[in-house]
Order: structure tokens, then C-alpha cells, then sequence
């Protein structure tokens, strides 16, 4: 099969290029560095051949307040990618299903997190505009196949992990790398450990092979659906870190919570009784194997 990636220098994105290539399968990807989204006729300037899949990926954000601090490049240049995308599948690359990444910060945190709610209410608003970028790419992607006939799918993950996750300085990390580096830096330095929030909000996470695995299998399966990959279960930030502290040998009572920090979402649990039914998976990576890898990664990039 003929599989295009964008994104494909990205932290999902050069684990999917490897499975996929590992699976025998041409894998074309392009990343920021080759190939500039924004600019319109990018892709179409490039050589192609016909593809079965393609996985868009590319997204111009960060962890953290990133969102709050840049609404407007958020919204601009979000919706350049994505109207490229879509505009090069629709006119030359029709015979393709597009696979698209739908973040599970399109969610109305109030409501519940299942599919049926995706496009309903109102997102976290330091998290609105490019909650609504992503939006908008999945009503595309539902326009193309009312108009065009054309195959889709959107997965929604939670947050992702595992090695392999870019930590380079000055980018703001997501919640689980900030909790592993300051807590390495705690036990390696001395440096004090101060965690955003009270500790109390709740998160899940999915290792990056899993979710992989998952996307890959939703692809080669289910058409023109959006669905939640999540791991079933979500714990506090303080189970999470008591978790890590136990492998670094760091003293959990010596972390310190900033209760005035940003930390977005209270809680954010998906619903995943549509992945059930759809996809029969292997037992997902334990969380606390899945931590000692990803501490492992960090460690070795202090």
C-alpha cells in the first residue's frame, strides 16, 4: 500500500512511518523541515503516486498555556495546514482515505467525552481556537464524503506517551514529561519540584505503540467515523507522580503544587466503548512499564 504521512517528523509521526514501513507498506512522510503546509501548492509541487492512505498529522501547537498565548497564529496557521491538506486530497488524491488526529481538546469538558459530543458545546477556552481548528478539519473531512463520496476517519487519543517524545529547550512539554523531567532534575540536582496545579486534576494516558497499532488498525477497518482511542482508566496528577517517584527514588512529600498555575481541564476521561466494539485490541502497555520507559527516554536526554 501506497501511505502518505504528514507531520511524519513528529513524535507520532516517525513511530507510525516505522510501523507502517515495518509492515511492508511505501511510506511517503514529510515534516515541517520539507515540506511548509502553510504556503498553498506545497504538496502539489511534489511528485506523487496514487495513495490508499493518508494520515494527516501536521498541527502547529504545544503543550501547556502555548494555546492561550497564541490564539490568532492558532487559528491562521492551523487553518492553512488543513485547508491545504484537504484541498490537495480532494482534487488529485480522491481514490485515498484521509486519516486525520482529532485532539481530545475539542471536547465541551462538561459534557461527555464520547463521540456523539465532538462537535457539541463550547471547549476549554485557553484551548478554544485550535479546539476549533480541529473541529473544522473533521467537518471538512464530513463535507468531502457527503459531496465527493470520498473516505475519512478521525481519531481522538488522549494524551500520548512513551520514548522518543521531543524535549527540546524551551518548548513546553506535556503533562507527564514535565512531571518525569522535574522530578529527575529533583533527584539528579536538587532542584526544587513544583508541579502546575493542586494535584488533583485527572488525566489518562496511552503508550505510543498502542495508539499506533490502534490508528493503523482503525484505519485498515472502519470508514468514515470519528473515534476515541483512551486508555480506560485516568489517574491524578499526585498518583502520577507518587508512580514516577517510586521508580527515580525521588521523596513524593518534598514536591510542591502550584495551585495558582494553569492547568487547563479538570478531568479529561474518554469514553471508549466505540473503539470496543470496533476494534478487538491486545492488552494495552502497562502504565507502570510504560512509565519506566518514558523515564528512561528523559532521563537520557538531561
Amino acid at each position: 500500500m501506497n501511505v502518505f504521512v504528514t507531520g511524519a517528523t513528529g513524535f507520532v509521526g516517525r513511530q507510525l512511518c516505522a510501523r507502517l514501513t515495518a509492515l511492508g507498506h511505501q511510506v511517503t512522510g514529510v515534516g515541517r523541515g520539507d515540506c511548509d503546509l502553510t504556503v498553498a501548492g506545497a504538496l502539489e509541487a511534489r511528485p506523487h503516486p496514487s495513495y490508499q492512505h493518508i494520515y494527516h498529522l501536521a498541527a502547529w501547537t504545544q503543550a501547556g498555556d502555548f494555546c492561550l498565548r497564541h490564539p490568532a497564529e492558532q487559528w491562521e496557521i492551523n487553518q492553512k495546514i488543513n485547508t491545504h491538506v484537504l484541498s490537495w486530497w480532494m482534487a488529485g488524491q480522491r481514490q485515498a482515505k484521509l486519516i486525520s488526529i482529532g485532539p481530545s481538546c475539542c471536547y465541551d469538558p462538561s459534557l461527555p467525552l464520547s463521540e456523539d459530543q465532538y462537535l457539541r458545546g463550547t471547549p476549554e477556552a485557553s484551548l478554544l481556537t485550535y479546539a476549533l481548528t480541529k473541529r473544522m478539519l473533521h467537518a471538512g473531512l464530513l463535507a468531502a464524503g457527503r459531496q465527493y463520496g470520498l473516505r475519512h476517519l478521525t481519531v481522538v487519543p488522549s494524551t500520548l506517551y512513551g520514548p522518543g517524545y521531543p524535549l527540546s529547550t524551551g518548548k513546553q512539554l506535556h503533562f507527564i514529561y514535565d512531571l518525569v523531567r522535574k522530578i529527575l532534575r529533583g533527584q539528579r540536582f536538587g532542584e526544587p519540584v513544583v508541579l502546575w496545579g493542586d494535584g488533583e486534576q485527572r488525566r489518562e494516558l496511552v503508550y505510543v505503540d498502542d495508539f499506533v497499532e490502534a490508528l493503523i488498525g482503525l484505519a485498515n477497518a472502519v470508514d468514515d467515523e470519528l473515534v476515541n482511542v483512551g486508555a480506560g482508566q485516568d489517574h491524578s496528577i499526585r498518583e502520577f507522580a507518587a508512580a514516577i517517584c517510586a521508580q527515580t527514588g525521588f521523596p513524593a512529600e518534598q514536591i510542591q503544587y502550584d495551585g495558582t498555575a494553569y492547568v487547563g481541564v479538570r478531568t479529561r476521561h474518554l469514553e471508549i466503548s466505540k473503539l470496543e466494539r470496533l476494534l478487538p485490541r491486545p492488552p494495552a502497555l502497562p502504565l507502570v512499564e510504560g512509565l519506566r520507559r518514558t523515564i528512561d527516554w528523559v532521563s537520557g536526554q538531561l
